[in-house]
């Protein structure tokens, strides 16, 4: 049995620069569709992410992913990954959360 993939976001901060995020070893991500066509920039954990990454099949696999400071949670699958071509570091996550049933 697969075991289940789940990743804790937070909001971005306003005005926040994607560079300096990412020295501070948080990834930048956006996750669409969890509320209509409403999308909210978000950061992760660069290890979280990483780990994510390696086990997650994009637009595959399922993944249970919460926002505590929206206090929201839900099914998501990972739209794109975009990585540093040489350095192979993560640079963006994007997010699709899938419909309820």
């Amino acid at each position: 049995m697969p075991r289940s993939l789940a990743i804790e976001c937070h909001l971005r901060p306003e005005h926040s620069k994607p560079n300096a995020l990412r020295r501070s070893g948080k990834t930048p991500a956006v996750l669409y569709g969890h509320n209509g066509s409403e999308s909210v920039s978000l950061v992760v954990d660069t290890r979280a992410a990483e780990f994510l990454v390696r086990d997650a099949r994009v637009q595959k696999t399922a993944i249970a992913l919460s926002i505590p400071d929206l206090q929201w949670q839900g099914t998501v699958v990972l739209q794109e990954v975009q990585a540093h071509p040489a350095r192979d570091t993560l640079y963006h996550l994007s997010f699709f959360a899938k419909a309820a049933n």
